[in-house]
């Protein structure tokens, strides 16, 4: 999502592996003296495997390129890797907030922000911006020179705690669930928590949001991270907001030279989201998200289809194709089991679901559980089936986009 937000608004780009940064690549030399770049942007997802692919060198050399002047902008993951913990880059003295509650791990939708006037913050003329946040982390304020640039406020539209849309849900109702069942699920918790931070490391700075500013059709997100791109880097983009992004659709402007498999692949994908959309597993959210409910691997299944549907739209290169052709025989024998077992997984959901209130141990949970890690791996971690296969993906996409050298 951040890579098709920066092609939507065009700013210069380039890839960069965690492997590459630890060999320097932040670093480019251009005739006897340094041209490094002037800002790491780091998107979200899991933050430990960032970690783990940078390694100690590459962690260091995003220290010595913020030292050196250099700008860091991350995105919920991408934030949770600066602060301070045993898997961070230490460019924040914050910590990353635990979770008291279970119910913290499933909002996701839009906020109402209060923003704090500061350089790096839009002039909002008195009203909240309304920013999305995609099932994010906290940040835990360890005290230090940390600027906040906002605060949660409370829900705004499309809010939901697991799949229930709070906006849909009148609020005698939630006093009603506080007083006689103890729940409180208003989302007040969050009042007040920061959303985004900013900071100051050697000559360079640093910039965390834990609302994904790059969300497309996101009007006030999109002006927010604008801005602050401007700010870090001097460019200006050439529209004003992150354009549509609808994964569901088959791309209309492949090239004729993606492989075919690649193409089966798409339409697999979204053959198990149709599935899941008619068994009431999933159901429709936005053009680049599916909603799920709770404990189904409804993102999964959304990242595979964001994953085939940029692949697809990439013209391949030489290198690309190469790889393509060597891991094709794999990938057929991955792809046959994954999108057999999806199937049969997301059934046998539907059926537990059916079940579950008169005969709850009709299907073996412990096997189900086991048959997701299996096909699906860890929504944190990745692994299984399906995280072979987005790795192959992945490195295809990211051999389209780098030059033939």
């Amino acid at each position: 999502m951040a890579l098709r937000s920066l092609w939507s608004l065009g700013f210069p780009i380039q890839l960069l592996k965690g492997s590459e940064i630890a060999q320097g690549a932040l670093f480019r030399k251009t005739g006897d003296h340094e041209n490094a770049f002037s800002l790491l942007l780091v998107p979200g997802g899991p933050a430990a495997p960032k970690s783990e692919a940078l390694g100690a060198v590459g962690r260091e050399n995003i220290r010595t390129f913020l030292k050196q002047g250099g700008r860091y902008l991350g995105f919920c993951g991408g934030a949770g890797l600066a602060l301070s913990h045993s898997r961070g880059i230490g460019l924040c003295p914050w910590k990353r907030a635990e979770y008291p509650q279970r119910l913290l791990h499933l909002i996701s939708g839009y906020t109402l922000a209060e923003p704090v006037a500061n350089d790096l913050t839009p002039d909002w003329h008195g009203t909240m911006p309304s920013l999305p946040v995609w099932w994010p982390g906290r940040f835990s304020n360890c005290g230090g020179e940390v600027e906040v640039l906002a605060r949660y406020h409370g829900p705004d539209k499309d809010f939901c705690i697991g799949d229930i849309a709070l906006e849909t849900v009148p609020i005698h109702i939630f006093r009603e669930w506080k007083s006689r069942y103890g729940l409180n699920l208003t989302a007040d918790f969050l009042s007040g928590e920061e959303i985004i931070v900013h900071g100051q490391y050697g000559k360079g700075e640093y910039v965390l949001s834990y609302s994904h500013l790059e969300t497309p059709e996101s009007a006030d997100a999109n002006c927010w991270f604008i801005h602050i791109l401007h700010k870090l880097t001097g460019v200006r983009a050439k529209q004003g907001i992150v354009s549509r992004w609808d994964i569901n659709a088959p791309v209309s402007n492949m090239s004729r030279t993606v492989p075919q498999s690649l193409r089966a692949m798409a339409e697999n994908t979204r053959e198990v989201i149709a599935l899941g959309m008619e068994q009431r597993l999933f159901f429709p959210r936005t053009s680049w998200l599916i909603g799920w409910k709770p404990g189904l691997p409804g993102s999964l299944c959304n990242n595979l289809l964001a994953c085939v549907s940029v692949a697809c739209s990439l013209e391949p290169t030489a290198k690309a194709l190469a790889f393509w052709q060597e891991k094709e025989a794999m990938l057929r024998d991955l792809s046959g089991a994954f999108f057999m077992g999806a199937e049969g997984y997301l059934l046998a959901q539907r059926l537990a679901h059916s079940l579950n209130d008169f005969m709850p141990s009709a299907l073996d949970k412990k096997s189900l559980s086991h048959e997701r890690d299996r096909l699906f791996g860890h929504p944190m971690q990745g692994n299984g089936i399906l995280g072979q296969i987005v790795q192959i993906v992945e490195e295809y996409s990211y051999l389209c986009l780098t030059s033939e050298e």
